[in-house]
Protein backbone atom coordinates (compact mmCIF):
# COMPACT_ATOMS: atom_id res chain seq x y z
CA UNK A 1 0.00 0.00 0.00
CA UNK A 2 1.35 3.65 -0.19
CA UNK A 3 1.17 6.51 2.23
CA UNK A 4 0.80 10.19 1.22
CA UNK A 5 2.73 12.70 3.27
CA UNK A 6 1.58 15.85 2.99
CA UNK A 7 3.09 19.43 3.58
CA UNK A 8 1.50 23.20 4.90
CA UNK A 9 3.33 24.03 1.76
CA UNK A 10 0.59 21.81 -0.54
CA UNK A 11 2.96 19.57 -1.15
CA UNK A 12 3.00 15.70 -1.00
CA UNK A 13 5.53 12.97 -1.00
CA UNK A 14 4.57 9.44 -2.31
CA UNK A 15 6.20 6.57 -0.49
CA UNK A 16 5.29 3.14 -1.51
CA UNK A 17 6.13 -0.50 -1.23
CA UNK A 18 7.51 -0.85 2.62
CA UNK A 19 4.84 0.23 4.48
CA UNK A 20 2.38 -2.92 4.44
CA UNK A 21 2.16 -4.81 7.88
CA UNK A 22 4.66 -7.34 9.04
CA UNK A 23 3.91 -10.39 10.46
CA UNK A 24 7.67 -10.33 12.22
CA UNK A 25 6.24 -7.10 13.83
CA UNK A 26 4.83 -7.53 17.41
CA UNK A 27 1.43 -5.59 18.16
CA UNK A 28 3.55 -2.53 19.47
CA UNK A 29 5.72 -2.56 17.16
CA UNK A 30 3.43 -2.13 13.86
CA UNK A 31 1.26 0.60 16.40
CA UNK A 32 4.93 2.36 16.29
CA UNK A 33 5.53 2.06 12.96
CA UNK A 34 1.58 3.12 12.71
CA UNK A 35 2.25 6.41 14.10
CA UNK A 36 5.17 6.87 12.07
CA UNK A 37 3.19 6.95 9.17
CA UNK A 38 0.71 8.89 10.78
CA UNK A 39 2.44 11.84 11.58
CA UNK A 40 5.25 12.06 8.86
CA UNK A 41 3.83 15.39 7.00
CA UNK A 42 4.71 17.06 10.79
CA UNK A 43 8.01 15.45 10.33
CA UNK A 44 8.23 17.11 7.19
CA UNK A 45 7.27 20.40 8.11
CA UNK A 46 9.57 20.50 11.37
CA UNK A 47 12.81 19.49 8.46
CA UNK A 48 11.42 22.58 7.02
CA UNK A 49 11.28 24.83 9.63
CA UNK A 50 14.93 23.69 10.75
CA UNK A 51 16.37 23.79 7.01
CA UNK A 52 15.27 27.73 6.34
CA UNK A 53 17.51 28.65 9.54
CA UNK A 54 20.70 29.08 8.31
CA UNK A 55 23.18 27.53 10.91
CA UNK A 56 26.45 26.97 9.30
CA UNK A 57 29.31 26.40 12.34
CA UNK A 58 30.50 29.78 12.45
CA UNK A 59 26.69 31.96 12.50
CA UNK A 60 26.65 31.08 16.28
CA UNK A 61 23.50 32.87 16.49
CA UNK A 62 21.82 30.58 13.82
CA UNK A 63 22.72 27.30 15.88
CA UNK A 64 21.58 28.25 18.50
CA UNK A 65 17.99 29.07 16.92
CA UNK A 66 17.97 25.35 15.84
CA UNK A 67 18.57 24.19 18.78
CA UNK A 68 16.25 26.10 20.02
CA UNK A 69 14.06 24.28 17.90
CA UNK A 70 14.53 21.20 18.20
CA UNK A 71 14.59 22.09 21.96
CA UNK A 72 11.28 22.49 21.80
CA UNK A 73 10.60 18.93 20.46
CA UNK A 74 12.23 17.09 23.08
CA UNK A 75 11.11 18.94 25.97
CA UNK A 76 7.61 18.12 24.50
CA UNK A 77 8.43 14.70 24.67
CA UNK A 78 9.13 14.92 28.41
CA UNK A 79 13.22 15.06 27.79
CA UNK A 80 15.19 17.23 30.00
CA UNK A 81 17.44 19.61 28.44
CA UNK A 82 19.60 22.18 28.40
CA UNK A 83 22.05 24.15 26.26
CA UNK A 84 26.21 23.64 27.03
CA UNK A 85 28.02 26.82 26.52
CA UNK A 86 31.62 27.01 25.29
CA UNK A 87 34.03 29.00 26.07
CA UNK A 88 33.72 31.98 24.16
CA UNK A 89 37.48 31.73 22.73
CA UNK A 90 36.29 29.13 20.90
CA UNK A 91 34.01 30.55 18.90
CA UNK A 92 31.61 27.48 18.81
CA UNK A 93 28.04 28.23 19.67
CA UNK A 94 27.76 24.90 21.93
CA UNK A 95 25.61 21.78 22.47
CA UNK A 96 21.58 20.60 22.78
CA UNK A 97 21.06 17.98 25.28
CA UNK A 98 18.35 15.78 26.14
CA UNK A 99 18.42 13.41 28.73
CA UNK A 100 15.26 10.86 29.68
CA UNK A 101 16.10 8.71 32.64
CA UNK A 102 13.78 5.74 33.73
CA UNK A 103 10.38 6.30 35.55
CA UNK A 104 8.20 2.90 37.10
CA UNK A 105 10.74 1.05 35.48
CA UNK A 106 14.30 0.85 36.91
CA UNK A 107 17.35 -0.63 35.68
CA UNK A 108 16.60 -2.48 32.56
CA UNK A 109 17.12 -1.98 29.05
CA UNK A 110 20.27 -0.46 27.21
CA UNK A 111 21.35 3.17 28.01
CA UNK A 112 21.53 4.37 24.73
CA UNK A 113 22.93 7.78 23.13
CA UNK A 114 22.01 9.52 20.37
CA UNK A 115 24.15 11.95 18.33
CA UNK A 116 23.16 14.24 15.68
CA UNK A 117 24.31 18.06 14.98
CA UNK A 118 22.73 21.07 14.60
CA UNK A 119 25.48 22.84 12.30
CA UNK A 120 25.82 22.88 9.00
CA UNK A 121 28.61 23.96 5.98
CA UNK A 122 27.80 27.44 4.57
CA UNK A 123 27.25 30.33 6.44
CA UNK A 124 25.23 33.40 5.08
CA UNK A 125 25.76 34.08 1.63
CA UNK A 126 26.19 31.08 -0.18
CA UNK A 127 24.52 30.27 -3.19
CA UNK A 128 22.46 26.85 -1.71
CA UNK A 129 18.60 27.65 -1.93
CA UNK A 130 17.28 27.30 1.34
CA UNK A 131 14.61 24.79 0.89
CA UNK A 132 13.42 24.04 -2.81
CA UNK A 133 11.44 20.73 -3.27
CA UNK A 134 11.45 19.19 -6.92
CA UNK A 135 8.71 17.19 -7.77
CA UNK A 136 7.50 14.82 -10.16
CA UNK A 137 4.66 14.76 -12.86
CA UNK A 138 2.09 13.44 -10.58
CA UNK A 139 2.95 16.30 -8.35
CA UNK A 140 5.07 14.15 -5.58
CA UNK A 141 8.42 15.56 -4.13
CA UNK A 142 10.75 13.02 -4.21
CA UNK A 143 13.55 15.49 -3.52
CA UNK A 144 14.23 18.17 -1.66
CA UNK A 145 17.44 20.25 -2.33
CA UNK A 146 18.81 22.88 0.77
CA UNK A 147 21.28 23.62 3.08
CA UNK A 148 22.22 20.74 5.13
CA UNK A 149 18.87 18.91 4.37
CA UNK A 150 20.64 15.71 4.73
CA UNK A 151 24.02 16.65 6.40
CA UNK A 152 22.32 16.72 9.04
CA UNK A 153 18.74 18.52 9.46
CA UNK A 154 17.45 15.26 8.10
CA UNK A 155 18.71 13.26 10.48
CA UNK A 156 17.71 14.94 13.33
CA UNK A 157 14.29 15.37 12.58
CA UNK A 158 14.27 11.40 12.17
CA UNK A 159 15.74 11.53 16.01
CA UNK A 160 12.57 13.48 17.12
CA UNK A 161 10.13 11.56 14.88
CA UNK A 162 11.35 7.96 15.97
CA UNK A 163 11.41 8.95 20.15
CA UNK A 164 8.34 10.59 19.65
CA UNK A 165 6.36 7.44 17.51
CA UNK A 166 7.87 5.83 20.83
CA UNK A 167 6.48 8.07 22.75
CA UNK A 168 2.63 8.02 21.40
CA UNK A 169 2.75 4.03 22.11
CA UNK A 170 4.21 4.09 25.82
CA UNK A 171 7.48 2.52 24.53
CA UNK A 172 9.94 5.43 26.33
CA UNK A 173 8.37 4.80 29.50
CA UNK A 174 11.34 3.47 31.91
CA UNK A 175 14.00 3.62 28.88
CA UNK A 176 17.50 5.97 29.71
CA UNK A 177 17.75 7.75 26.42
CA UNK A 178 20.53 10.58 25.91
CA UNK A 179 20.57 12.37 22.89
CA UNK A 180 23.10 15.02 21.68
CA UNK A 181 22.83 17.41 18.78
CA UNK A 182 26.36 19.21 18.47
CA UNK A 183 26.93 23.05 17.06
CA UNK A 184 29.95 22.44 15.48
CA UNK A 185 30.56 19.29 13.80
CA UNK A 186 31.41 20.52 10.36
CA UNK A 187 34.29 21.94 12.29
CA UNK A 188 34.73 20.90 15.59
CA UNK A 189 35.95 23.72 18.51
CA UNK A 190 39.60 23.29 19.86
CA UNK A 191 40.73 21.73 22.28
CA UNK A 192 38.92 19.07 21.42
CA UNK A 193 38.86 17.87 24.83
CA UNK A 194 36.82 20.59 25.51
CA UNK A 195 34.58 20.23 22.86
CA UNK A 196 33.93 17.12 22.86
CA UNK A 197 34.21 16.39 26.70
CA UNK A 198 30.80 16.07 27.52
CA UNK A 199 29.83 13.34 24.53
CA UNK A 200 32.54 11.34 25.97
CA UNK A 201 31.35 11.19 29.41
CA UNK A 202 27.80 10.99 28.17
CA UNK A 203 29.20 7.57 26.49
CA UNK A 204 30.74 6.69 29.12
CA UNK A 205 27.91 5.82 31.40
CA UNK A 206 25.80 4.58 27.81
CA UNK A 207 25.49 0.59 26.12
CA UNK A 208 25.04 1.99 22.68
CA UNK A 209 25.73 5.14 21.00
CA UNK A 210 23.61 5.95 17.34
CA UNK A 211 24.59 8.52 14.88
CA UNK A 212 22.29 9.94 12.30
CA UNK A 213 24.31 11.29 10.02
CA UNK A 214 23.15 10.38 6.35
CA UNK A 215 22.53 6.72 5.35
CA UNK A 216 25.08 5.98 2.38
CA UNK A 217 24.33 2.83 -0.08
CA UNK A 218 26.71 -0.14 0.25
CA UNK A 219 28.81 -1.72 -2.60
CA UNK A 220 26.14 -3.48 -4.31
CA UNK A 221 23.63 -0.23 -4.24
CA UNK A 222 21.83 -1.89 -1.06
CA UNK A 223 21.11 0.54 1.97
CA UNK A 224 24.24 0.23 4.72
CA UNK A 225 25.28 1.52 7.79
CA UNK A 226 28.29 2.52 9.38
CA UNK A 227 30.43 -0.08 11.69
CA UNK A 228 33.56 1.99 11.16
CA UNK A 229 35.18 5.24 10.27
CA UNK A 230 38.82 6.24 9.44
CA UNK A 231 40.26 8.96 12.34
CA UNK A 232 41.66 12.13 10.95
CA UNK A 233 44.82 13.76 11.83
CA UNK A 234 47.25 15.84 10.42
CA UNK A 235 51.08 15.68 9.08
CA UNK A 236 53.36 18.93 9.00
CA UNK A 237 56.55 18.48 7.14
CA UNK A 238 59.38 21.59 7.36
CA UNK A 239 62.07 21.07 5.17
CA UNK A 240 65.24 23.12 5.36
CA UNK A 241 67.78 23.44 2.64
CA UNK A 242 70.81 25.49 1.31
CA UNK A 243 70.38 28.62 -0.57
CA UNK A 244 73.10 28.84 -3.03
CA UNK A 245 72.95 29.91 -7.48
CA UNK A 246 70.79 27.59 -9.17
CA UNK A 247 73.81 26.57 -11.78
CA UNK A 248 75.23 24.35 -8.46
CA UNK A 249 72.27 22.43 -7.90
CA UNK A 250 73.27 18.55 -7.64
CA UNK A 251 76.23 19.31 -6.91
CA UNK A 252 77.92 21.23 -4.50
CA UNK A 253 74.98 23.16 -3.54
CA UNK A 254 72.99 20.27 -2.84
CA UNK A 255 69.30 19.76 -4.06
CA UNK A 256 67.16 22.52 -2.45
CA UNK A 257 64.17 22.00 -0.46
CA UNK A 258 61.75 21.64 -3.11
CA UNK A 259 63.41 18.76 -4.65
CA UNK A 260 64.01 17.14 -1.07
CA UNK A 261 60.17 17.69 -0.74
CA UNK A 262 59.56 15.94 -4.33
CA UNK A 263 61.69 12.96 -3.02
CA UNK A 264 59.67 13.18 0.50
CA UNK A 265 56.07 12.67 -0.57
CA UNK A 266 56.90 10.53 -3.64
CA UNK A 267 58.30 7.91 -0.81
CA UNK A 268 55.40 8.09 0.71
CA UNK A 269 52.92 7.48 -1.66
CA UNK A 270 54.84 4.51 -3.32
CA UNK A 271 56.33 2.95 0.20
CA UNK A 272 53.62 4.02 3.27
CA UNK A 273 50.71 1.48 1.23
CA UNK A 274 48.10 -0.41 3.09
CA UNK A 275 44.31 -1.09 3.00
CA UNK A 276 42.46 1.72 4.14
CA UNK A 277 45.17 4.33 4.73
CA UNK A 278 45.74 7.79 3.00
CA UNK A 279 47.46 10.72 3.10
CA UNK A 280 47.24 14.21 1.42
CA UNK A 281 49.56 17.11 1.07
CA UNK A 282 46.68 19.61 1.16
CA UNK A 283 48.99 23.02 1.25
CA UNK A 284 52.85 23.31 -0.06
CA UNK A 285 55.05 25.96 -0.40
CA UNK A 286 57.91 26.42 -1.56
CA UNK A 287 60.91 29.43 -1.75
CA UNK A 288 63.50 31.54 -0.26
CA UNK A 289 60.88 32.99 2.14
CA UNK A 290 57.34 31.31 3.07
CA UNK A 291 54.71 32.54 5.49
CA UNK A 292 51.95 30.40 6.51
CA UNK A 293 48.76 31.31 8.16
CA UNK A 294 47.39 28.54 10.25
CA UNK A 295 43.73 30.49 11.08
CA UNK A 296 42.85 31.21 7.95
CA UNK A 297 44.97 27.83 5.93
CA UNK A 298 46.71 30.51 3.56
CA UNK A 299 50.12 31.41 2.83
CA UNK A 300 52.44 32.83 0.15
CA UNK A 301 55.86 32.46 -1.04
CA UNK A 302 59.02 34.09 -2.88
CA UNK A 303 61.73 32.91 -5.18
CA UNK A 304 63.40 32.96 -8.20
CA UNK A 305 64.18 30.72 -10.76
CA UNK A 306 68.28 30.98 -10.91
CA UNK A 307 68.40 30.48 -6.46
CA UNK A 308 68.39 26.84 -4.55
CA UNK A 309 64.98 27.55 -2.80
CA UNK A 310 65.62 27.16 0.91
CA UNK A 311 62.67 25.91 2.75
CA UNK A 312 59.59 24.12 2.20
CA UNK A 313 56.32 23.89 4.18
CA UNK A 314 53.80 21.01 3.70
CA UNK A 315 50.14 20.64 5.56
CA UNK A 316 48.56 17.48 4.68
CA UNK A 317 45.77 15.28 6.49
CA UNK A 318 46.45 11.48 7.08
CA UNK A 319 43.63 8.92 7.63
CA UNK A 320 44.05 5.71 9.14
CA UNK A 321 42.01 2.79 10.39
CA UNK A 322 42.82 2.39 14.03
CA UNK A 323 45.66 3.41 16.62
CA UNK A 324 48.48 0.10 15.15
CA UNK A 325 48.00 1.17 11.87
CA UNK A 326 48.70 4.84 12.39
CA UNK A 327 52.15 3.92 14.03
CA UNK A 328 53.07 1.82 11.47
CA UNK A 329 52.21 4.78 8.76
CA UNK A 330 54.32 7.39 11.01
CA UNK A 331 57.72 4.98 11.62
CA UNK A 332 58.05 4.86 8.23
CA UNK A 333 57.02 8.22 7.46
CA UNK A 334 59.59 9.06 9.75
CA UNK A 335 62.01 6.71 8.35
CA UNK A 336 61.53 8.73 4.61
CA UNK A 337 62.47 11.84 5.94
CA UNK A 338 65.54 11.09 7.47
CA UNK A 339 67.00 10.06 4.28
CA UNK A 340 67.45 13.54 3.02
CA UNK A 341 69.32 14.35 -0.47
CA UNK A 342 72.48 16.45 -0.23
CA UNK A 343 72.39 19.78 1.25
CA UNK A 344 68.89 19.60 2.82
CA UNK A 345 67.58 18.31 6.26
CA UNK A 346 63.49 17.73 6.98
CA UNK A 347 61.24 17.24 10.15
CA UNK A 348 57.74 15.96 10.01
CA UNK A 349 55.34 16.41 13.03
CA UNK A 350 51.77 14.46 13.35
CA UNK A 351 48.52 15.66 15.18
CA UNK A 352 45.83 13.67 16.53
CA UNK A 353 41.87 15.40 15.65
CA UNK A 354 39.18 12.73 15.49
CA UNK A 355 40.02 9.33 17.07
CA UNK A 356 39.06 6.29 14.64
CA UNK A 357 35.91 4.48 14.92
CA UNK A 358 37.18 0.48 14.53
CA UNK A 359 35.09 -2.06 13.27
CA UNK A 360 34.36 -4.33 16.92
CA UNK A 361 32.08 -6.75 17.02
CA UNK A 362 29.83 -5.19 19.59
CA UNK A 363 29.61 -2.78 16.39
CA UNK A 364 28.83 -5.09 13.87
CA UNK A 365 26.04 -6.58 16.42
CA UNK A 366 24.13 -3.49 16.59
CA UNK A 367 24.48 -3.65 12.89
CA UNK A 368 22.88 -7.32 13.00
CA UNK A 369 20.27 -5.61 14.88
CA UNK A 370 19.53 -2.48 13.15
CA UNK A 371 18.85 -4.63 10.03
CA UNK A 372 17.04 -7.19 11.43
CA UNK A 373 14.53 -4.22 12.48
CA UNK A 374 14.69 -2.76 8.92
CA UNK A 375 13.45 -6.42 7.66
CA UNK A 376 11.12 -7.10 9.97
CA UNK A 377 9.55 -4.12 9.03
CA UNK A 378 9.45 -4.91 5.14
CA UNK A 379 12.30 -2.94 3.75
CA UNK A 380 15.19 -4.98 3.39
CA UNK A 381 18.35 -5.31 4.94
CA UNK A 382 21.34 -3.09 6.12
CA UNK A 383 25.10 -4.02 4.82
CA UNK A 384 27.96 -2.19 5.88
CA UNK A 385 29.53 0.87 4.53
CA UNK A 386 33.42 0.15 4.36
CA UNK A 387 35.13 2.43 6.73
CA UNK A 388 37.54 3.88 4.19
CA UNK A 389 34.11 5.44 2.62
CA UNK A 390 33.27 7.94 5.20
CA UNK A 391 35.05 10.74 6.44
CA UNK A 392 35.00 11.84 10.39
CA UNK A 393 32.03 12.30 12.06
CA UNK A 394 31.13 12.89 16.34
CA UNK A 395 30.23 8.91 16.64
CA UNK A 396 34.37 8.53 16.71
CA UNK A 397 34.25 10.33 20.10
CA UNK A 398 31.96 8.18 21.34
CA UNK A 399 33.13 4.76 19.54
CA UNK A 400 36.19 3.82 21.72
CA UNK A 401 33.71 3.48 24.76
CA UNK A 402 30.70 2.45 23.42
CA UNK A 403 29.26 -0.29 20.76
CA UNK A 404 28.68 2.48 17.81
CA UNK A 405 26.72 2.66 14.43
CA UNK A 406 26.41 5.26 12.19
CA UNK A 407 24.28 6.35 9.35
CA UNK A 408 21.05 6.17 10.28
CA UNK A 409 20.37 9.37 9.01
CA UNK A 410 18.35 10.22 5.65
CA UNK A 411 19.23 9.45 2.37
CA UNK A 412 20.38 11.99 -0.01
CA UNK A 413 23.41 13.69 -1.94
CA UNK A 414 25.90 16.36 -2.82
CA UNK A 415 26.72 16.92 0.59
CA UNK A 416 29.16 20.03 1.33
CA UNK A 417 28.27 21.53 -1.63
CA UNK A 418 25.45 23.79 -3.05
CA UNK A 419 23.66 20.39 -4.61
CA UNK A 420 22.98 18.78 -1.41
CA UNK A 421 19.60 17.04 -1.55
CA UNK A 422 17.63 14.61 0.40
CA UNK A 423 15.27 12.08 -0.54
CA UNK A 424 12.05 12.85 0.92
CA UNK A 425 10.97 9.65 1.63
CA UNK A 426 13.67 8.27 3.52
CA UNK A 427 13.00 10.38 6.35
CA UNK A 428 10.08 7.56 7.16
CA UNK A 429 12.29 4.86 6.22
CA UNK A 430 14.89 5.99 8.52
CA UNK A 431 12.51 6.87 11.47
CA UNK A 432 11.04 3.29 11.33
CA UNK A 433 13.79 1.45 11.43
CA UNK A 434 15.67 3.83 14.35
CA UNK A 435 12.22 3.95 16.43
CA UNK A 436 12.39 -0.17 16.40
CA UNK A 437 15.85 -0.48 17.30
CA UNK A 438 15.67 1.90 19.63
CA UNK A 439 12.38 0.08 21.15
CA UNK A 440 14.46 -2.69 21.10
CA UNK A 441 17.83 -1.95 22.71
CA UNK A 442 16.03 -0.14 25.13
CA UNK A 443 14.45 -3.97 26.08
CA UNK A 444 17.20 -6.05 26.39
CA UNK A 445 19.64 -6.46 29.53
Amino acid sequence: MKTVLGLAAGMVVQVAGAQQAVQALSPVEQQIVAEIHAHAPQALELLRQSVLINSGTMNQAGVRAVGKLFRDQFDELGFKTRWIEMPPEMQRAGHLLAEREPGGRQGGGKRLLLLGHLDTVFEPGNTTPAWEPQTGPDGTVSQIRGQGVSDMKGGDVIIVEALRALKRVGALDGARIAVMLTGDEEEAGNPKSMSRGDMVALAKRSDVALSFEGSMPGKDGTPAATVGRRSTAFFELEIKARQAHSMGVFGPGGYGAVYEAARILDAFRQQVVEPGLTFNPGVILGGTEVAFDEVNSRGSAFGKTNVIANTVTVKGDLRYLDYPQRDRAQARMREIVGQSLPGASATIHFRDSYPPMAVTPGNLKVLEQYSRASQDAGLGPIGAVPPESRGAGDIQFAAPFVDSLDGLGAAGGGAHSPNETLEAASIERSAIRAALLIYRLTRQD
